[in-house]
């Protein structure tokens, strides 16, 4: 961690352009070597309240230092012996390059620091965690701080989302969503359970998007359909690991059909169980007008070029694009 102080700033650039392949001379400043990129690497952007949103985010549990790995115990401390603070600012460097402008979810000490340093233009959506019992005065602090992170917009985290709704306590969603406007950002929900925008939608909660996990079920490490079961990722059970995210896609994808506000689709890859070209085209054929994808360093600039393809190629899906 004391590495990248040792470093200067021009001899980080230059290792972390090396790192992404870039060939020619190393640009004087990070912006220059940023602008000189952005035009071949420009990713399609979406909108958000008032926001340009590159449709490819940057996910942040590769940032925040947690993956999912079913039975594989190894893999967090391998990811954290490899994702120094070095590596990930390098990270967010490259991805900016590639045409990737927001992070989501967690990471902002790390998009604060990058866009500081190196004079970046990362954006960054935190999540509001909510809970049943909590008072509305502890949400409000709660928000505020998540606004003072640098937000460009907001979501209700889905494990909260999905908690509320299991306990028929929607209503708290609700209040998270009015009193996250009155900060004058675009606010989503988010929700591993497809019941969690089925009832956003019932209670016309005005949220601005929704978060909904997407995936196909076209895999060896699926839990069986009839081992699946809403909530078995927050209640556990036979069959499953920690990356079946969707138990019901096609269901999903049916409903999605018949809401009018953009969805940010995450867990598109079911936690690295899927190959990008076909989650990616799964995802985007299917609806989601924008995704979120966890990456390391060496898998962006592919997944960016993939990205693009696949979205001049389902621009005439059955969703209409939102956003």
């Amino acid at each position: 961690m004391s590495e990248l102080n040792s470093i200067t700033r021009r001899e980080f650039l230059n290792r972390s352009m090396a790192t992404a392949g870039t060939v020619g001379v190393v640009a004087a400043t990070a912006s220059e070597s940023l602008a000189a990129a952005a035009a071949p690497d420009t990713l399609p952007l979406a909108t958000l309240g008032k926001t340009k949103i590159s449709r490819v985010l940057l996910g942040g549990n590769l940032i925040s230092g947690y993956m999912h790995s079913r039975d594989l115990k190894y893999v967090n401390d391998l990811f954290r012996a490899y994702a120094t603070e070095q590596k990930i600012l390098e990270t967010l460097k490259l991805a900016e390059e590639c045409g990737i402008n927001t992070v989501f979810e967690t990471g902002a000490n790390f998009v604060q620091r990058y866009n500081r340093e190196f004079n970046g233009h990362m954006q960054f959506i935190p999540h509001i965690q909510v809970k049943a019992d909590q008072s509305d005065d502890d949400l409000r602090a709660h928000i505020e701080k998540q606004v003072e992170s640098g937000a460009c917009a907001l979501y209700v985290w889905g494990v909260a989302a999905d908690r509320l709704v299991q306990a028929g306590a929607v209503r708290r969603i609700a209040r998270a969503v009015e009193l996250a406007k009155l900060h004058d950002l675009p606010v989503g929900v988010g929700g591993h359970s497809l019941l969690v925008p089925m009832a956003c939608e019932k209670h016309g909660i005005p949220c601005d998007f929704y978060v909904k996990t997407f995936h196909s079920d076209n895999y060896p490490s699926a839990t069986p359909k009839e081992l699946r079961k809403e909530f078995i990722w927050l209640d556990g059970g036979k069959g499953w690991y920690d990356n079946m995210w969707c138990i019901n896609p096609e269901e999903t994808a049916e409903f999605m059909k018949t809401v009018s506000k953009p969805w940010i689709a995450f867990k598109v890859l079911a936690a690295g169980a899927i190959p990008p070209q076909q989650g990616f085209l799964y995802a985007f054929k299917n609806g989601a007008d924008l995704i979120a994808v966890g990456m390391l360093d060496f898998q962006i600039r592919a997944n960016c070029d993939l990205a693009r393809k696949v979205i001049r190629e389902t621009q005439k899906r059955e969703r209409p694009w939102r956003a």
